[in-house]
Parts: C-alpha cells; structure tokens; sequence
C-alpha cells in the first residue's frame, strides 16, 4: 500500500505549496508535479476538466512524489468516491456552509462504518486501496471550502467536524459573498480578517488550513501567516499572465493584458 505523501508532510509539521490545474492536460499536471510541488490539483468545479480527461491527469501525478488531488464539482457523494476511485488521494470540496454540509462531505471520503463510500476501487486498486477499508480511510484526506460569510460564521463547527482534515479557504467567493466589488484589486480588512480567523480556528481544532492564491509571493505570504497548505495560481491563470507580459515586452509596451494569475 501506498501511503499519502501529502498527509505524512502535514503530520510532520510541514507545510505544503501546490499547483492547481484548470485545464484538461496530463502535461501541464505532470510539469507542475515533476517541478516539485507538494501536491497539485486538477480542478473538476470550475476547471475545464470532465472524468475522461482527469484520469490520464492523475495518473500523470502520481508517477511523481506529488500528491494527486481533485477538487469536485459539488459536495454530492458520489463525486469523491469517484474521484478516489480514479487515483485522488485527496479531495477539496466546494461550498461547505455548515457542519452538516462538512459531515456529508467527510462521509462521502470513508468506506463504512465511518462513511458511505463505495467500494470499487478502479485505479486506486493499484495504490491505496491495496489496504484494508480502515486503513484507506485514515490515508485519504477531505478539505471542505469555507467560502462564504455563512461558512466563516460556523467555522468552529466546521472545523470540529470528524473526517474533516483541513480547509480550504476560496477568497474570490468569500469577496464576493461579502459584497465586495469584482475585480479583487484589493481586499478589504474585513476579507483578510476572515481568512485570517479561519487560518486560527483550523489551528485550534489541528487541522490543516489551506488556501488559493494569485502566486508566488501570495502562497509565501500565507504560508508565514500561519495557513499549511497554499496553490500558486492555476495553470490557465499563469499561462494567461506571462504570453501578456511577453507580448508586451515584445511590442516595447506595458500594459498588454495577460488576465488575472488566479
């Protein structure tokens, strides 16, 4: 049996910096995997990545010492079996709102009797699922997005939740649920105090705080402001950015619009 790497970094008292992929390539996964990122994600919500094309994915990840993760599409339980099934050895649950919300996601990563997971591993067969039900349901691991106002407001029950290993904070939705104003030029003092009571309440309870940023400089930040787990940008996003800032130093220009690294 294989074991998650990822999990092992944590349980370590280590932190963890990841790539995230929003587009259908087994490249662009296995680049930034082989680049030395501790996990990358391939992004099944707002990505443009189906189940045919996340498989290759996956398996690409996993011939590195990366951790292969998948965010669902929504906290509907048949989404992380299947995405476990496939090879994720984590998953990132989006819209968790409640400590309901946080129990459903957490009993749809365990086999019986701490979850409702299916048995079927079909390329899992060949890593973690060559162990006892028992022992996958301590190697897998489930992040639920605290994105929202109403999320923030029940973090401490959240975070409480069994099963529940770690947060996974969405800043542009949580923006947006607090009614600031599209594009993010800046947060407000408010949005960053929410990231930031998240971050504390994750430490209180021992579990992982982790979260989506713009860059380098943006995952280094909430690295030293105490989250455990940050992705620099998405693969899309940081594609968009640098064939702007070399057409603009081709033109002899500033100002070619590349589009947001998020």
């Amino acid at each position: 049996m294989t074991t998650n790497a990822l999990k092992t970094l944590f349980a370590e008292g280590k932190s963890a910096i990841g790539g995230w992929c929003s587009t259908p390539s087994a490249y662009n996964a296995e680049a930034f995997a082989l680049a030395g990122y501790d996990y990358v994600c391939v992004d099944c919500q707002h990505g443009l990545i189906g189940y045919d094309a996340m498989v290759p994915m996956l398996a690409s990840i996993s011939r590195t010492s990366a951790t292969p993760i998948v965010r669902v599409p929504f906290n509907h339980t048949p989404w992380m079996g299947q995405a476990f099934d496939a090879g994720a050895e984590a998953v990132v649950v989006p819209m968790v709102n409640t400590r309901e919300d946080a129990e459903r996601a957490a009993a749809a990563c365990r086999y019986a009797p701490e979850g409702v997971r299916s048995f079927g591993p079909t390329r899992a067969g060949m890593y973690l699922n060559q162990a006892k039900p028992e022992d996958v349901n301590r190697e897998v691991m489930c992040f639920v997005m605290i994105e929202t106002v109403q999320a923030v407001e029940n973090a401490e029950e959240i975070c409480s939740t069994p099963g529940v290993d770690g947060v996974y904070v969405g800043p542009a939705d949580l923006a947006i649920s607090m009614g600031i104003q599209f594009p993010f030029e800046a947060f407000t003092q408010a949005h960053l105090d929410a990231m930031a009571h998240v971050a504390e309440v994750c430490a209180d309870k021992g579990i992982v705080a982790g979260i989506h940023t713009g860059g380098g400089q943006g995952a280094r930040d909430a690295i030293d402001q105490g989250f455990r787990m940050a992705t620099v940008s998405t693969d899309a996003g940081l594609f968009r950015a640098t064939i702007g800032q070399e057409l603009a130093v081709a033109r002899g220009s500033e100002g070619a619009g590349g589009g947001s690294i998020y």
